[in-house]
This record gives structure tokens, C-alpha cells and sequence, in this order.
């Protein structure tokens, strides 16, 4: 089906998606893709740049009669977030994601797509290319690690860029131009534990809650989706109550960035309670499901017996660790009181890893105000202090300040509203996290926006991107370039 993908417009900027998605480049990954952009811009011979953390710049002259222009950066993170089915066999170290064409999108099959921030990458790859497209002089930033920590835009030094203009292509709806964003911080909490022997009385059991939405913590953390962390928890901590059931494991959530779609835990019950047990999970199940019925419609909670050693987690720790990861703050904290409908700070309970003696929970803080992010922050780690963890702060980058004045800003979306009838788009900030904050504190003087095709369920495997979307998106852009005004 890749072959497919390739043949559909523009071909230059699929064709080049589809070579991207041939290589693997995970967070903290991205050996073969750095190289693969490096081997690009060389083979073009044009000015290419590897700078000390892995970011790789690539320059290219103005077309003609462009040369008087300012310089512009177009900029995309090279990584992407590795995400798929249970079901899926799948290698995200080995395997090229395989795509298909769904009723005017492109997805993939059980797998996250990569069009995050894949189209902008393909897209840059394209003007670079190109002999006849109109465009200033060009500054390709691509950077590495955007999605476990933006260590590449952090590591980005100053003085090694001229431009003047910044063109981020990674915002996920082709009507908004997005200004300012969130800035965020990962928390960990992590420690050991003493484990017990479980009761000769009790049987070992698989609790399994799968099916859930998930998506990109912060573009849709307000759309009031499960987060399978805090269900778990909630069904362990009810269960513990009414059964006094014994715990061996807790597994749910992967990426800090990812509401958790998925959570498993192995526990052990007395055998004369199963029958009662098994009732109420399917009564848990059913009360799951009618509050998720809108968001999560696929939310299944089973029950299954379970081949297990007779190790469990000491009973005191872990009631002590079910109510506060219950404390634990999750989702919306505050909405922004300046701008409508924006949330202004949020947490996502991520991970929660219990076994063999050592636990692990992380957080990703996000917020557009610094100082309260921190607060929330320090919310987080006064909760779970109260289990004594070692409470460890991380990956704490900063917010980008929104400039509706820009003229960049005012020249595309005037620019947007000739291009389409009158319409105006959304010029707004997001609750994601894009390294424009980041890149400005060592080029303040640079305007930024950025702007991208239609993308839905980004960062889980239920990603997709428009087709015509980004036929869109490719002409705005290239009306965009053309438009860049001459340098002062």
C-alpha cells in the first residue's frame, strides 16, 4: 500500500514521507534518520551541518530574484512517538510503518503514523529539492528528540542560524496558525518496595483494561478521555476494600506523552471470593463504560486466571500507593482566564510501573505560566512524598510567549483569508509543547509561527493525516514563501 501513498498529490512531498517512514527514528533513536537527512542535503550539495547534539541544518540559496529576502527557517522534529496495538507484531527498531489509504486519509496498520512530524520533515525535504519552487533563502532546521524532551531544540546553540522568520510545520489543523504554546516538565517517582507471600488460599488473576482512546496528552487532554492509569487504580483500590485482594503487578501507560490507552495488573484473591469478584468487574466494567461511553467507546475490562509466582507487594505499601496515586492530580488543573477555551495547565499521569520489588510513576506538568506550572509541579511531588519516593524533576523546558503583533502573523493570515474565500483562520496557542519557546530563548529577535495539515489521534496508534489537507497545506506554504517580504 506504500506504493499507493506515493502516487498522491504532491508526489515530491508524499514520495519523500514515504522514504522517512522506511526508517526507524524513535526518541533518543534517530542515528539512521540523522544520517539519512545529512546524505540528503549533501547529495544536493548544499551547505549541510550536523551540530554536536544531532540537529541537522541544512541551507539553501534564494531562487532567483528571491535573494533580497529575509532569511527563513523552516523547521521539523526528526522523532516520532512509537505506539501500537497489543495485537500488532511489530518491531519499532526494525520495521518501516506500514500505511494504508482509509477513506481520504492516510494511517497505518496498528501503529502510530509518523505524520507527527513526518509531513513537515517530507515537506522541508521538498523545497530543498526543488529547482523551481519560489522560495528566500532557506534555513532547514531539523531537530532531534521533541517528543521524551526536546533535548534538540535545548541543544540548539545560538549563532548558527541567520534567519529572521521561523515556519514551525507542526501544528494538527490546516485552519489554525498557532503562536504560542505550553511549556511542560516530567516527574518521576520512583522507590522499592518489600514484598509478601500470598495467602495458600488465594488464586493469581490477570486484570486487562484495553480499548481506550488515548492520544497526545496535551492537544487532547481537555476532550475528557480515560486516562487507563487512573481506572486501574480506582478498580485496585475499590477491589482491595471490598476482597482485601493482594497485588503482584501493576503495568499501565508508555510514553510520558501519551494518555495512557492501556493498563494491566496481576492480583490474587481468595478462591471462595471469585465468583463475587468476577461480578463486580463486570459492574465496574459497565459503570467505566457508561462514563466513557462518549470518549472511549471501546473500553473493555476483563478478568482472566493467571499463572504467576506466589510473590505479592506488601499489603501496607501497597494501599499507601493506591491512595495516592488516586491523589494524584490528573488532566485539566486550569483553564487560561485570557484566552478562551485554552488550557493553561494540565497533568498526565503516564506511566505506572509496580513489580519485583521497584515502582515507577511518571508525569508530564505542562503550562503556558511558568511559575505555575511549578506549583503543580511541586503539588505532584508533595503527593507522592507522602510515600516517600524519590521524587525526581526532569526535561523542564519553557513556554513560548504568543505575538499576535508579529508581521509574520498578520502577513499569513491575511494571506490564508485570500487564499480561501475570506475565510480567517485560528490564529491561537496550544496546550502542546513545540520548541518555539525553546529555539527563542537563544534567538529572540525571530519571529515564529506555525502552522500544518489536518492530523488526528497523534501520538496513538489511531494517527492520520488528510489527504487533502496537506494539498492544502503544501499551497499555503508555497504562497507563503513566495510572499516573504524583502530584508530590511
Amino acid at each position: 500500500m506504500n506504493e499507493a501513498i506515493r502516487a498522491l498529490q504532491p508526489t515530491e512531498l508524499w514520495n519523500h514521507f514515504a522514504d522517512i517512514n522506511a526508517i526507524p527514528r524513535a526518541s533518543k533513536k534517530e542515528e539512521k534518520i540523522i544520517e539519512f537527512i545529512k546524505s540528503f542535503g549533501e547529495n544536493l550539495h548544499l551547505d549541510t551541518h550536523v551540530d554536536e547534539v544531532g540537529n541537522v541544518i541544512i541551507k539553501k540559496s534564494a531562487s532567483k530574484g528571491m535573494e533580497n529576502r529575509v532569511v527563513v527557517c523552516l523547521q521539523s522534529h526528526l522523532d516520532m512517538v512509537h505506539q501500537k496495538n497489543e495485537t500488532t507484531n511489530f518491531d519499532f527498531d526494525k520495521d518501516g510503518i506500514d500505511m494504508l489509504i482509509e477513506n481520504n486519509w492516510v494511517t497505518a496498520n496498528g501503529t502510530t503514523l509518523g505524520a507527527d512530524n513526518g509531513i513537515g520533515v517530507a515537506t522541508i525535504l521538498s523545497i530543498l529539492a526543488s529547482s523551481t519552487i519560489e522560495h528566500p533563502p532557506i534555513e532547514a532546521l531539523f531537530t532531534i528528540d521533541e517528543e521524551t524532551g526536546m533535548t534538540g531544540a535545548m541543544g540548539l546553540k545560538g549563532g548558527l542560524l541567520d534567519a529572521k522568520i521561523l515556519l514551525n510545520l507542526d501544528t494538527e489543523e490546516d485552519n489554525e496558525l498557532t503562536i504560542g504554546c505550553a511549556g511542560g516538565i516530567d516527574i518521576t517517582a520512583s522507590g522499592e518496595y518489600e514484598t509478601a507471600t500470598a495467602d495458600s488460599s488465594f488464586e493469581f488473576y490477570k486484570v486487562s483494561l484495553k480499548g481506550l482512546t488515548g492520544g497526545h496528552s496535551g492537544i487532547d487532554i481537555h476532550k475528557g478521555r480515560a486516562n487507563a492509569n487512573k481506572l486501574m487504580n480506582r478498580f485496585l483500590i475499590l477491589a482491595n476494600e471490598k476482597f482485601g485482594i493482594q497485588v503482584q503487578s501493576i503495568d499501565g501507560g508508555s510514553l510520558r506523552n501519551a494518555i495512557p490507552r492501556e493498563s494491566f495488573s496481576v492480583i490474587a484473591i481468595e478462591t471462595n471470593q471469585y465468583a463475587a469478584f468476577a461480578l463486580f468487574a463486570q459492574e465496574m466494567a459497565k459503570i467505566f463504560k457508561s462514563e466513557y461511553k462518549t470518549t472511549d467507546s471501546n473500553l473493555n475490562l476483563t478478568v482472566q486466571p493467571y499463572s504467576a509466582g506466589n510473590e505479592v507487594i506488601n499489603s501496607k505499601f501497597i494501599l499507601q500507593l493506591l491512595q495516592t496515586i488516586y491523589a494524584c492530580p490528573n488532566g485539566i488543573y486550569r483553564l487560561s482566564p485570557d484566552i478562551k477555551d485554552l488550557v493553561q495547565s494540565s497533568n498526565n499521569l503516564s506511566r505506572v510501573l509496580v513489580q519485583d520489588g521497584k515502582y515507577s510513576i511518571q508525569c508530564l506538568t505542562r503550562s503556558s505560566v511558568e511559575t505555575e506550572k511549578m506549583d503543580l509541579a511541586l503539588a505532584i511531588k508533595s503527593t507522592f512524598s507522602l510515600l516517600h519516593a524519590n521524587i525526581v524533576y526532569g526535561g523542564s523546558y519553557p513556554g513560548w510567549q504568543a505575538r499576535p503583533e508579529a508581521g509574520i502573523v498578520k502577513m499569513m493570515t491575511a494571506l490564508y483569508s485570500t487564499l480561501h474565500d475570506g475565510e480567517i483562520p485560528l490564529v491561537n496557542a496550544c496546550h502542546a509543547g513545540l520548541e518555539c519557546g525553546i529555539l527563542g530563548t537563544n534567538y529572540p529577535q525571530m519571529e515564529m509561527i506555525s502552522f500544518g495539515p489536518t492530523i488526528h489521534g497523534a501520538h496513538s496508534p489511531d494517527e492520520k493525516v488528510s489527504i487533502a489537507s496537506v494539498e492544502k497545506f503544501w499551497a499555503y506554504l508555497l504562497e507563503t514563501l513566495k510572499s516573504i517580504p524583502v530584508a530590511a
